[in-house]
């Protein structure tokens, strides 16, 4: 009983909190067919929302498995016409979307990465204009979790997998605040204290950011103009969301060309169905230079390599040590659990929101701005306890910003 009433808070909180529906939208949600019996409860409190129609895209891992092993190669250069063309349309009308993420992080360790590379490439390329509604924050997304028996043996492989699921939605009812008697204004509590951090960096304006840790020694500028988010955001119409659940980040992007050091990881990344561990990137102006990887080096250099965007960095987010997430002490092989456990970066695009009149820049005039365009965006995790991050004012002040992997004020 304890159990369901979790399970139909975090549906709730998904659709009030997360993409916040309201009357007479329309709201996609994306999902593994395992995770019918939440996705069927979301559908339920969209619907008492005011939610006008609820669709869903069901996907299912085994079949995906089965293509990229017996498919054809042309297979995987092409993405569905009609499926980008549906985003675009709902996003278009003002309508939202829910993606339940929940991927085995082992699912294609024995697929060609080239094939996963190829297909990447194909379906960023199709989905860019969608992906500028989402950057851009003109229509209402979000992201959230479900056990999965493959993603839960991952993470707790010396118990059963019903053990595993069980506690894995432990963790996820923990970190998202659902164990909290009233999730929703548990949330807005949260929303107001990550605001605070916003405020204070964008008070600063900080010129510079130094980023120390017995791995890590990095330099990186911010734009003029820059911006410092943190976890809710607003829709055209000033309706709030959180595009992530969880979230303890606060968010800006760095400047393009002006980005120098080495940064090292300190969380597994899980992109394209393999685990990418223990890797470093050196940047010089800005962009990757070099590169190592202790596990899937091959998947980090198709990552690196999907365009000329890939190259750089398009985010910075802040994310204290200490954390609800972080404090599990689980490595969660999920982006979603482990950026919000971590200081991050990301590899491509950037968010046009992160800089003033962001949405009035021409695409061709990014690289003056120092703005990074790609197809892609990714997060890989740089967090430690024992990092350090300094602030340059353009008066040349310098200011604790964090202190051994905390905020320092």
């Amino acid at each position: 009983m304890e159990f369901e009433r979790n399970l139909d808070k975090y549906a709730e909180l998904a659709v009030k909190v997360g993409v916040n529906i309201q009357a007479d939208q329309t709201l996609l949600v994306r999902s593994p067919i395992e995770c019918a019996p939440f996705v069927r409860k979301v559908v339920e409190h969209a619907y008492k929302a005011g939610a006008k129609n609820v669709h869903i895209e069901w996907s299912d891992e085994e079949c995906t498995l089965i293509k990229y092993l017996n498919a054809p190669e042309e297979a995987f250069n092409e993405f569905p016409k009609w499926t980008s063309e549906q985003y675009v349309d709902i996003a278009k009308e003002g309508g939202a979307f829910l993606t339940i993420y929940a991927q085995n992080p082992d699912l294609l360790k024995n697929v060609d990465p080239q094939r996963v590379a190829n297909f990447q490439k194909a379906s960023a390329q199709a989905l860019k204009e969608w992906r500028s509604y989402t950057l851009s924050d003109k229509c209402k997304w979000s992201i959230v979790s479900v056990p999965t028996e493959s993603w839960a043996a991952k993470i707790f492989p010396d118990v059963s997998k019903e053990e595993a699921v069980e506690k894995l939605w432990e963790a996820i009812f923990k970190c998202s605040r659902v164990s909290d008697q009233d999730p929703i204004e548990a949330w807005n509590n949260h929303n107001n204290d990550l605001k605070t951090r916003m405020n204070f960096l964008n008070d600063k304006n900080f010129k510079t950011l130094k980023f120390k840790s017995a791995k890590t020694d990095l330099t990186m500028e911010l734009p003029e103009g820059h911006i410092w988010l943190s976890g809710a955001s607003q829709d055209p119409n000033g309706v709030n969301f959180n595009p992530n659940i969880p979230t303890e980040e606060v968010f800006s992007m760095p400047h393009k060309f002006k980005v120098n050091g080495v940064v090292h990881s300190t969380k597994p990344l899980v992109y394209g169905g393999n685990v990418i561990d223990n890797f470093s990137l050196t940047f010089k102006d800005g962009k990757i230079i070099d590169f190592t990887a202790e596990k899937g080096a091959e998947t980090l250099g198709k990552l690196i390599d999907t365009d000329e965007g890939s190259h750089y960095l398009g985010e910075v987010a802040l994310v204290p040590f200490k954390s609800p997430i972080s404090d599990t002490n689980i490595v969660f092989f999920n982006t979603l659990y482990d950026e919000n456990a971590s200081c991050h970066f990301a590899l491509g695009s950037a968010y046009k929101t992160c800089i003033k009149d962001g949405d009035s820049i021409k695409e061709e005039e990014m690289d003056k701005y120092g703005v990074n365009t790609s197809l892609t965006h990714v997060d890989f995790m740089i967090g430690s306890a024992d990092m350090d991050i300094v602030g340059i004012t353009n008066d040349g002040e310098e200011i604790q910003v964090f202190k051994d992997g905390n905020w320092a004020f």
